[in-house]
């Protein structure tokens, strides 16, 4: 006999309580697990398909090992120092761009910027806020990852885990599967494979765009010849998973560098404009409906609000966390709905037609599986 609704909720409220106590507790000492995790869960599918080609798990494994240090190291010896140089010219340059901006307005627009004038204190205390702040934010980001964990233990860890996680992953998930409540297995699985397709519609899904359009717009804005064009390829698609944010930030942040760097050479303002129009059209109609999907079950203001509450309660891991969670909760949530969609409560007494409890086997059914 299954127990009764109030102890269910009990027990259930009682281990998320612990899982937010233990990653307050132990923050940023189980990064590294916590990275290896998500490399693991990312790779997965991947070490699937190498084994429904003929492989064993161990070889696969291997293989997606070695291809993974294979690109950390050329992303260690190639792109990244040329990341951060950019970035570190890009904040201070900023000082003359707005002496650029400040100067071309002043010829085409005296009156705005006479001597005193708001906009121009505006721009000068603008630009000399995000040259003292911008680099310094930077060094400080660095420098607070290493204060928090020595580098290279992470970088040891994390493959580490990773690997072992990705070698176990299907017996790990056999394991948990085994010791599910038996009579609530059944819709356990269920909710479990929702949240799963949830999860890999975004973070397999959007990753790989957030890939492909950083990588494309790194080298594009690269080959028009924009002078920091590696920095805002790269921010334009670290934040695409956030619908249009990233082309419109990006692209603004790219036309305005291209303004002051080709002013008068329209061809190459267009050229960078193109960019990210010919970028938008490769995602709407390529990229997000093949690896995303129409339907991703995770509405950018609630994945924000995630990010934003368990990044101020819980930090960097937080954060990491905060997309799994958000995806759990909303598949939990639209199963409550369609439980309550069919109570009495909601139907009312004089509704003919069967209920459903909230641990109805009728909405699994895979129960033949238990």
């Amino acid at each position: 006999m299954a127990l009764p609704v109030k102890d269910q909720m009990k027990y259930w409220g009682v281990a998320a309580a612990v899982f937010m106590i233990a990653l307050w507790w132990l923050g940023d000492v189980i990064l590294p697990f916590v990275l290896g995790g998500a490399v693991a869960y990312f790779l997965d599918p991947v070490a699937d398909r190498l084994e429904a080609a003929g492989a064993s798990r161990a070889l696969a494994t291997a293989i997606i090992t070695l291809f993974g240090v294979l690109i950390f190291v050329v992303l260690a010896l190639l792109v990244v120092p040329t990341l951060i140089n950019q970035a570190v010219q890009l904040f201070d340059t900023v000082p003359k761009v707005f002496q650029d901006l400040q100067a071309f307005l002043t010829a085409r627009f005296p009156d705005l910027l006479d001597e005193g004038s708001t906009l121009r204190q505006s721009l000068t205390s603008v630009a000399e806020t995000i040259q003292s702040k911008g680099g310094q934010l930077l060094e400080t980001a660095l420098t607070s990852v290493g204060s928090l964990i020595n580098v290279v233990m992470l970088f040891v860890i994390v493959p580490v885990v990773a690997f072992y996680l990705l070698y176990d992953w299907d017996r790990m998930v056999a394991q948990i599967d085994n010791l599910l409540p038996r009579d609530h297995a059944p819709v356990i699985r269920k909710l479990a494979r929702e949240i799963d397709q949830t999860l890999a519609s975004f973070i397999r899904g959007m990753g790989t765009v957030c890939l492909i359009l950083g990588s494309y717009y790194a080298v594009a804005l690269m080959l028009v010849g924009l002078q920091f064009g590696l920095v805002v390829g790269a921010f334009a698609g670290l934040i695409t998973f956030i619908p249009y944010v990233g082309a419109l930030l990006g692209g603004a942040l790219a036309i305005g560098l291209a303004l002051f760097q080709f002013w008068g050479d329209w061809v190459s303002i267009g050229l960078v404009a193109g960019v990210f129009v010919i970028g938008q059209v490769i995602e709407g109609n390529v990229l997000t409906p093949k690896l995303v999907g129409n339907s991703v079950g995770l509405h950018p203001v609630w994945l924000i609000f995630a990010l934003s509450v368990f990044g101020s309660l819980f930090g960097f891991v937080g954060m990491l966390v905060a997309v799994p969670v958000a995806a759990a909760i909303g598949v939990l949530m639209r199963f409550v709905i369609s439980q309550y969609k069919d109570s009495r409560l909601y139907r009312g007494l004089d509704t003919d037609g069967p209920r459903q409890s909230v641990l109805d086997e009728s909405y699994a059914p895979d129960q033949a599986q238990d």
